[in-house]
């Protein structure tokens, strides 16, 4: 698919490639306007958008966002989806990473300016990817996110970080150079903002550039009111230029 039949497009494109002999199919978005290259935002999604449909990843969090109008850059928007019961680990971290480059090399993603986004789950993921190639991303947007279990998902943890007595400050202390822009709601119960307040906390003290926020009335989903904030976009807008 050329770059002037994707931008002809306003909604979600279907796309696959072949990756360790496994078709590996995937969303992306861009608008109408057609240019030659565009930032890339890499979003990765939550346990309940897992599935085989290439369709779930697009409805919730950044997805409705673009279709409301909310988004306001010209990014490449790209959806990977989880197979059933998958986490953003191992070869599933590197099918993301090889949508990513099949985005950029084939439907005008600019490969030097990539940020990185994910809610719940795919929150974990954001830190997962982030930690295998902290140079690739401009920014990090983590939403409702983790590094450590939880009681009852073993799965639910950032496996980059497996065997680190602080995994927080280990994560900090590789990821310090690249600007972050941290969501999570305080009265989150399936993932406790302690988490995103520890992380904060550490990435603070390793001197790193962060924008934290807490939603005092919020639950889990912090992610239709972080993709709705304009300054996120701003911020953004800055970090890929």
């Amino acid at each position: 698919m050329s770059v002037v039949e994707l931008t002809a497009h306003s909604e979600f494109v279907e796309r696959s490639l072949v990756h360790d002999g496994e078709l590996v199919r995937y969303r992306i978005h861009a608008p109408r306007q057609g240019v030659a290259t565009r930032p890339v935002l890499l979003f990765l999604h939550g346990s309940g958008e897992r599935g085989m449909d290439n369709i779930a990843q697009t409805r919730v969090g950044l997805g409705p966002a673009l279709l409301r109008g909310a988004v306001p850059l010209p990014l490449l928007t790209v959806f990977p989806q989880l197979p059933p019961g998958a986490s953003w680990q191992g070869v599933h971290a590197n099918r993301a990473l090889a949508v990513l480059e099949d985005a950029c090399a084939h439907c005008g993603g600019d490969g030097t300016r990539v940020a990185l986004s994910g809610l719940s789950r795919g929150g974990y993921g954001v830190w997962e990817l982030a930690l295998l190639q902290p140079a690739r991303y401009r920014a990090l947007i983590p939403i409702c996110a983790g590094l450590t279990a939880r009681v009852g998902s073993p799965d639910l943890r950032v496996a980059a970080l497996d065997g680190c007595a602080d995994p927080w400050r280990e994560a900090a202390r590789r990821l310090c150079d690249v600007p972050v822009w941290m969501v999570h709601g305080a009265l989150d119960d399936v993932i406790p903002a302690e988490q995103s307040r520890r992380m904060a906390a550490a990435l603070r003290d390793a001197g790193a550039p962060l924008h934290y926020r807490e939603l005092p009335e919020a639950n889990h989903n912090a992610w239709d009111a972080a993709y709705a904030d304009a300054r996120l976009w701003q911020w953004l807008q800055r970090m890929l230029n």
